[in-house]
């Protein structure tokens, strides 16, 4: 008798198991499930953009807040010292619905300002009398480590759009939104706004910065000082896959000359967020 024939008397069932388990459609993990799926989509069952959706609302399951989150420095920040008409004059400049409101610090977030809640008082010219404090709403406050379909489900359930978030120590480390979870699992979502957008390149911390895949290879060379080729790829998604090979899944990573390219986000056609860890210390690097 082979080592084989004696393991499958001993263990009969977990040889039944493996068996069962090739006659079977059902999967039993997510990778299983996805790979049912993407075969589904080539035998046209399942079209490319409902495919894209599915893979996105499962990947969010396994993100965290601090993969998507708007860093700390480039929030645009109301503080509530400043005068009415300097107020008006940020929102106004800044364009956007929502902003953290401050109080003695950046870390005494005291609420969020909508927008279209000046518009009542600019309308009755009772601007100068305007007490901020008045006007803003309870902010809410989540950790860097929730889980993005958590944090999906908490804005739904108290239609809130905005979350301040916190680091292990209390501070506040940036903001997210709900358009932010959202992109993550339908793609990018372009508004009115978005062409003046400069969010390709969100800096985390010292080392680690993330990217969209879509940021253009020129702009990625300008901020960080290198020079890599845009001739056959123009973005970044675009470089990584020239030199991953294939279509990476979340976490796979690649050295990309001076960088450790981390994939956080891609479905089966395409990569959608990369987190880019540098060793340089590059004087030419922007602060952002």
């Amino acid at each position: 008798m082979t080592d084989d024939q004696s393991n499958l008397d001993l263990n009969p069932k977990s040889w039944i198991d493996k068996i069962t388990q090739v006659f079977s459609d059902e999967p039993t993990d997510t990778k299983s499930l996805l790979e049912l799926l993407r075969n589904a989509e080539q035998d046209q069952v399942l079209d490319a953009d409902a495919l894209g959706i599915i893979e996105g609302a499962l990947q969010v399951s396994s993100m965290q807040v601090r993969d998507i989150m708007i860093p700390r420095s480039q929030l645009v920040i109301v503080s509530a010292k400043l005068p009415p008409n300097e107020i008006i004059e940020l929102v106004t400049k800044a364009s956007h619905s929502r902003f953290p409101v401050t109080g003695e610090n950046v870390d005494n977030v005291i609420g969020i300002l909508l927008a279209k809640d000046l518009l009542p008082l600019i309308l009755k010219e009772e601007t100068g009398k305007l007490d901020i404090k008045d006007v803003v709403r309870p902010a809410t406050f989540v950790p860097e480590s929730k889980r993005l379909n958590v944090l999906l489900k908490e804005f739904r359930e108290t239609r809130q759009h905005m979350a301040i978030v916190i680091d292990e120590y209390g501070s506040v480390s940036g903001a997210v939104t709900i358009e932010d979870v959202l992109e993550q699992i339908v793609g990018e979502i372009e508004d009115e706004y978005d062409v003046d957008d400069e969010s390709h390149i969100k800096k985390f911390d010292e080392e680690n910065y993330i990217v969209k895949a879509l940021t253009p290879v020129d702009e990625f060379n300008e901020y960080f000082g290198t020079q890599f080729s845009n001739q056959e790829f123009t973005t970044l998604g675009g470089l990584v896959l020239q030199q991953i090979g294939h279509i990476p899944e979340r976490g796979e990573t690649i050295n990309i000359g001076p960088f450790l390219v981390t994939v956080l986000n891609a479905d089966s056609r395409q990569i959608k967020l990369l987190k880019v860890t540098s060793t340089l210390v590059d004087t030419r690097k922007k602060t952002i």
